[in-house]
């Protein structure tokens, strides 16, 4: 029979386990990402929203390189509606070092950096899935504002192979392809 102390010791450590078991596995990202070819314009295709995205329409992410090697990102969106007025956040992305500069840490609100990771991103660098370990949030973007459905399905799948459920993924409707980042606000 074990000992009171030893009793004590398995109980203690039964929380530390559970906790290990439920930590998310990290998210693997692309070996490399090219920082300059990975900015400008990305349209969001599709995503599973933050609480701020969840009625976006015609969301784009733009990303600019500062002279620190920070990303300076703003993202445009209409909520709700084609024609709502546009609306912007603008966090910026601080590169991980020794990522490939594929793991970023995006800051909204100062100290707190979510994580970004770039798990999926095609050659040509016009299409990307941007994820986290947590698998809580994904966005699928293109440089296009529309991409063969086709490819839609074949990033879905990809998405589904990270270990994400796709049963909240929102298709993003887009209908301003020829808005610019200097129309939409960008700073």
């Amino acid at each position: 029979m074990a000992s009171p102390l030893r009793r004590f010791a398995l109980l203690a450590l039964i929380p530390a386990l559970g906790a290990c078991a439920s930590s998310p596995r990290p998210m693997p990202p692309v070996a490399s990402v090219d920082l300059p070819r990975f900015m400008g314009d990305w349209y969001v295709i599709a995503h599973i929203p933050s609480r701020p995205e969840r009625e976006a329409f015609d969301a784009v992410e733009s990303y600019r390189l500062d002279e620190k090697g920070r990303v300076r990102t703003t993202f445009t969106f209409r909520k709700g509606s084609h024609d709502a007025p546009v609306e912007a956040m603008h966090p910026t992305g601080f590169v991980k070092p020794g990522t490939g500069n594929a793991v970023w840490g995006m800051q909204f609100v100062w100290p707190i950096k979510a994580e970004y990771v770039i798990a999926y991103l095609d050659e040509d660098y016009t299409r990307t899935i941007v994820a986290r370990s947590k698998r809580d949030y994904a966005w699928i973007m293109a440089r296009s504002p529309q991409i063969p459905d086709q490819d839609y399905a074949r990033l879905v799948e990809r998405l589904r192979t990270l270990g994400y459920s796709t049963r909240d993924l929102r298709k993003v409707p887009q209908a301003r392809p020829s808005q610019g980042a200097a129309e939409r606000g960008a700073n």
